[in-house]
């Protein structure tokens, strides 16, 4: 019996002319369109499933279980009937999209290779992309080696080219009237939805790794998986306030806080960009040098620790930014 929510495949088109695509892994795992399907209407709901590869994991199980409780569902973290059935009026969003590039897709400037040493870092104009393709792949929240997969045969891109990507297109790029130019035009690069709710609260629990937003009646209206502290800096418990939101920060590397660096090191200020260690989006919390950001590495978010702090994907600490004001509760729980 077909699967209520499942929408028949597209066809993936033919074959696009891409010196990027050959970069990824040649051996990449199939992508599982009805998984894929699932991952892009709860991003597109606001609650996160890490990166759009239709492979699940703990991301996909962390934002099925999300969705079930805001509908009030029995949380098992997997797409059973029930969950199915509430996925269905959202089947219009397909999986996939066939999308042409334009000129802006390979403006620069690009990084490549990314020094690693941050007084190198600290050298350059910005913390850009590598090369187009990996900002085509954060546009399309998901990776290279996904766009690989999804476009078989491909060895060059340029302008013009149509390729077949994960569905991460928005339902309005209509941003706050006071975000600056350089802020929407990060905002329409990642392809965020300027359509989101007001956080009430936003929680965060080391026990599970997840950020929740919270509306003033304590419901959960958004969710997603977070890299949360480590052994060394571990999350501090308490209970918090967002201070304000920097978009397109630099990030100042202090040896004097960050265990692991030492301390004969000097500190640097790493320039702004989607590769800075911060991502691209600093909400600046109550707690001294804590904060929520985004991250060079969407693929390693709930995987590799971090300094303390609370990192997310650049496109959903962007869409989190959007949700906060000054003021906003932040809570740290164990």
């Amino acid at each position: 019996m077909r699967k209520p929510y499942l929408l028949a495949a597209a066809a993936l088109g033919a074959s696009v002319v891409v010196p990027a695509l050959a970069q990824a892994p040649a051996a990449t795992p199939a992508i599982d369109r009805s998984t894929l399907h699932v991952q892009v209407i709860l991003d597109k709901l606001g609650f996160g499933p890490g990166v759009l590869d239709g492979r699940g994991g703990q991301s996909l199980v962390n934002a099925l279980k999300g969705f079930q409780e805001s509908r009030g569902l029995t949380v098992t973290g997997k797409a059973d009937p029930a969950t199915l059935r509430a996925l269905y009026p959202y089947r219009a969003a397909r999986p996939t999209v066939e999308v042409t590039l334009d000129r802006g897709s390979f403006t620069g400037p690009f990084v490549n290779p990314m020094p690693k040493d941050y007084a190198e870092q600290a050298k350059l104009p910005g913390m850009a992309y590598s090369r187009p393709l990996e900002k085509i792949a954060e546009r399309y929240h998901t990776t290279p080696a996904v766009l690989a997969t999804l476009n078989p045969g491909v060895t060059t891109i340029r302008p013009g080219t149509r390729i077949v990507a994960p569905n991460s297109l928005p339902s309005s790029r209509d941003y706050p009237a006071d975000a600056t130019p350089a802020w929407r035009a990060t905002l329409a690069g990642l392809n965020v939805e300027a359509r989101v709710p007001k956080a009430a609260t936003i929680t965060v629990d080391k026990s599970d790794g997840i950020l929740r937003v919270l509306d003033a009646g304590g419901k959960v209206i958004a969710q997603y998986t977070a890299t949360i502290g480590s052994a060394r800096d571990p999350l501090p418990i308490g209970n918090w306030k967002v201070l304000h939101v920097s978009p397109n920060p630099d990030w100042k590397m202090n040896p004097a806080i960050l265990k692991g660096v030492s301390d004969d090191k000097k500190a640097q200020i790493i320039p702004p960009g989607p590769n800075n260690p911060v991502g691209v989006v600093w909400i600046d919390l109550s707690k001294e040098h804590y904060g929520i950001h985004g991250t060079p590495n969407p693929e390693l978010i709930g995987r590799a620790e971090s300094n303390g702090c609370v990192r997310l994907t650049n496109w959903d600490a962007a869409r989190v930014a959007l949700m906060v004001k000054s003021g906003t509760p932040v809570i740290f729980r164990a």
